[in-house]
């Protein structure tokens, strides 16, 4: 008699799986399936304006609104990957967009020395929040929801107190000229070249450190992380503190293009850059995301603003566009993790049948 097992038997063991291809895992991919509908709606506005969406130095204006929105997705990214939430990112800019603008106009001056002065304040105005938020979440163990939303408050609730609610526009004119207004090869906005060096490194650290691969650790399962040694308190600690340095740099971004603190235009800021990160892909669930998809998540709502502007459609509209495509790309991502849990559930009871028999 023959000891061989069955073909069928083998495949239900799960000892050997084929391999899916490249262009099939590309198709599949959530990111990918985001950039398509981003090339559609592209499309849909050039065919409809031409002569004026269709171009270079309409292109050049949406990618410069997004520029610091894409800065905040970075760490947005790295804090949604955790199964976390940060809410405080808006009030984290203004705050630190505020005291940087404070001390910039204390020391007076227009050149780089005030300037540097003021990036360096702005970014450590947002580390302290983003180490506040971290290791209340971490240590305190309270929910990040609660923690952020909190510190959302007390960010702006300060950066009103020390403004008396009135904008600082007194801003070094290096700052406006260079950052703000500044182009790089004569088309190329300066702040966007800024966030795409930002986007790069943080694309890198994401997926090719082991800074990284903890991030996906945490989020997958905390508990499994801390079993293999992931120092799960200090992940959490540092990817908050990311963020909000991230959000303090982005402060002086703002304050580079606009010239002034708008303490009451960044009221929508955090909902917006949640969105596009997950609209790009990046699981509210944890342990799935990439930068990558955050990127072409935060296009989406700039596009549909900038497309509806030019082709006269009321502006409202956009929120409406970008609920939707939320909506729906939550539930992509809780159809496929329903989906992949059927999958591996079944796969353990074959198994287990499987050597019940052999048994």
């Amino acid at each position: 008699m023959s000891t061989s097992s069955p073909p069928t038997e083998t495949m239900a063991i799960g000892t050997a799986e084929p391999k899916e291809g490249f262009l099939k895992h590309l198709l599949k991919a959530q990111a990918f399936q985001i950039l398509l509908v981003l090339l559609v709606i592209v499309a849909i506005f050039s065919a409809l304006a031409p002569d004026t969406f269709a171009q270079w130095s309409n292109f050049r204006l949406i990618i410069q609104n997004a520029s610091i929105l894409a800065v905040l997705g970075i760490g947005m990214t790295f804090v949604i990957i955790t199964a976390g939430i940060d809410l405080s990112i808006g009030s984290v800019l203004v705050f630190s967009g505020v005291v940087s603008a404070m001390v910039m106009r204390a020391m007076g001056g227009q050149g780089w020395g005030v300037a540097i002065v003021g990036i360096l304040v702005a970014i450590a105005s947002g580390v302290a929040w983003g180490l506040f938020n971290g290791f209340l979440i971490a240590k305190g163990k309270i929910p990040p929801l609660i923690v952020t939303l909190g510190s959302l408050g007390m960010a702006l609730g300060f950066a009103q107190i020390l403004t008396g609610g009135v904008d600082i526009r007194q801003v070094p004119t290096v700052l406006t000229t260079t950052i703000g207004y500044g182009n790089v090869f004569g088309t190329i906005p300066t702040i966007s070249v800024i966030a795409l060096v930002l986007i790069i490194i943080g694309a890198i650290v994401l997926h090719y450190t082991r800074f990284g691969l903890h991030t996906f650790a945490v989020g997958s399962s905390e508990v499994a992380a801390r079993r293999v040694g992931v120092k799960v308190d200090r992940q959490l600690i540092s990817i908050y503190t990311i963020s909000g340095g991230l959000a303090g740099f982005a402060g002086i971004l703002s304050l580079s293009q606009f010239s002034t603190t708008a303490i009451a235009g960044q009221s929508q800021t955090n909902l917006n850059v949640i969105a596009a990160v997950v609209i790009g892909g990046t699981s509210l669930f944890g342990g799935i995301g990439t930068i990558f998809g955050t990127v072409v998540g935060l296009f989406i709502p700039a596009v549909l603003q900038n497309g509806f502007v030019i082709t006269g459609v009321q502006p409202f509209w956009q929120q409406v566009a970008v609920g939707a495509v939320l909506i729906a790309a939550v539930y992509v991502d809780q159809a496929r993790r329903s989906a992949a849990m059927r999958g591996n559930t079944q796969s353990l009871w074959r198994r287990f049948v499987s050597g019940s028999r052999r048994g």
